[in-house]
C-alpha cells in the first residue's frame, strides 16, 4: 500500500514543479506530438500491408505483423495498464476509505473485463455460427452436402462454397478481434489523456510527452496490424486509424477542462478511483484479446503456423521472434511511461 509523503523537501519540489502556465504550453505540445506519433504507428501497419498486398510474401508478412502487435498488446495490458491501475488504487488517499481498502477492486475488475471479453466473443462468434450457412454449424454442413452430391459432379462446387464460408466467417472473427481490441484501447488513451490533462506538474509532463509519443507508436503498431489483417473497407480503416490518433489528444483537452471547471488534478482521490477502475477494465480486455484472440489463435490455429514442414517451422519461429520483440518494446517503454 502507497504512504502519503509528508517530508518538508518533497513538499518544495512538488510546489516549485506546480506551475499551470509552463503545464498549459506542454500540454499542447503534447496534443500535436502524440496525434502525430500516434497516426504514424497505426498507419504504418495498413500501408505495409497494402504494399505486400497481391504479392507472394502478404499472407506471412501480415502474420508476423500480427504476432508482433500480440506482443504490444500484451505488454500494454500487463507492464503498463494494470500496474497502473493497482497503484490509483492503493494510492493513500483512496485506500484508506472505504471501500477501497477492504476488497482489491483492480484485480476484480480486471477479470470482469476479461469476462466481458469473452461473452462479447461469444455472442458475435454465435452470432456468425447461425448466420455463416443458414444453420447452427456456422456453413460447416457444406461437406456433408458435397459427399451426397459427389456423382452429379457437384463436390468441387460445394467444397468451394465450403471454403469460402470458412474463410469469411474467419474475416468476421478477425473485424471483432480488431473492434474489441480498439475499444480496450481506447479506454486506455483516454485514462493516458485525460491524467495528463489534468496534472499541473510540469516536471511530470514534460518527460511524458517523449515517453507517450513512443508509447503510441507501439501500441499503433500493435492495432495497425490487426486491423490490416481484418479486411475492412477502406472507410472503415481510416475511421479506426482516426479514432485511435484522436483519442488522447482528445482525453488530454478533456483533462484540462475538468481541471478548469473543478479543480481536480491528477492527485484527486476521484480522478484515482476512476483512473483505477477504467484502468483495470481496459487491461483485462487486452490481456484476454492478446492472449485468446491474437496469441492462441495464431499459433495453435493457423493453418501456416501449424503446417509440418520446415517452412512451417521457420515461419513459427520468425512468429516467435516477433512477438518476443513487440513484448519487449512495449515493455521496455515502461522505465519512462
Amino acid at each position: 500500500m502507497a504512504s502519503c509523503v509528508t517530508g518538508t523537501e518533497a513538499a518544495i519540489r512538488a510546489t516549485a514543479c506546480r506551475d499551470g502556465d509552463a503545464a498549459s504550453h506542454l500540454k499542447v505540445v503534447a496534443v500535436f506530438a502524440i496525434f502525430l506519433t500516434s497516426v504514424f504507428g497505426v498507419w504504418g501497419p495498413v500501408l505495409l500491408a497494402k504494399y505486400f498486398h497481391g504479392k507472394p510474401l502478404y499472407d506471412k508478412a501480415i502474420l508476423v505483423i500480427k504476432c508482433f502487435a500480440a506482443g504490444v498488446i500484451l505488454s500494454t495490458s500487463l507492464v503498463h495498464v494494470l500496474p497502473e491501475a493497482f497503484e490509483s488504487l492503493a494510492d493513500c488517499q483512496v485506500s484508506s476509505r472505504h471501500p477501497w481498502k477492504d476488497f482489491p477492486f483492480a484485480g476484480l475488475v480486471t477479470m470482469i473485463g476479461a469476462i466481458t471479453a469473452l461473452l462479447v466473443d461469444l455472442t458475435a462468434s454465435e452470432h456468425m455460427g447461425h448466420g455463416g450457412g443458414g444453420g447452427g454449424g456456422g456453413g460447416m454442413e457444406y461437406m456433408a452436402v458435397g459427399g451426397l452430391e459427389m456423382k452429379e459432379g457437384k463436390f468441387g462446387a460445394d467444397l468451394e462454397i465450403q471454403e469460402n464460408s470458412e474463410e469469411e466467417i474467419v474475416k468476421m472473427k478477425q473485424r471483432l478481434v480488431s473492434q474489441v481490441l480498439e475499444i480496450g484501447i481506447i479506454f486506455h488513451s483516454v485514462i493516458i489523456g485525460v491524467t495528463l490533462g489534468m496534472s499541473q506538474n510540469k516536471c511530470t509532463i514534460r518527460p511524458l510527452i517523449a515517453a507517450l509519443s513512443f508509447h503510441q507508436i507501439f501500441e499503433g503498431l500493435g492495432l495497425g496490424g490487426c486491423i490490416a489483417q481484418a479486411g475492412f473497407k477502406a472507410g472503415t480503416v481510416v475511421y479506426m486509424c482516426l479514432m485511435f490518433a484522436v483519442t488522447t489528444p482528445l482525453g488530454i483537452v478533456l483533462g484540462m477542462v475538468i481541471f478548469a471547471a473543478t479543480g481536480y488534478d491528477d492527485q484527486n482521490p476521484n480522478a484515482l478511483i476512476m483512473e483505477g477502475l477504467l484502468g483495470s477494465f481496459s487491461s483485462g480486455i487486452l490481456i484476454y484479446m492478446a492472449l485468446v484472440d491474437l496469441i492462441a489463435l495464431d499459433f495453435f490455429h493457423n493453418k501456416m503456423l501449424t503446417t509440418a514442414g520446415e517452412s512451417g517451422s521457420r515461419l513459427k519461429k520468425l512468429c516467435f521472434v516477433a512477438l518476443v520483440l513487440g513484448s519487449a518494446s512495449m515493455s521496455l517503454l515502461a522505465l519512462w511511461a
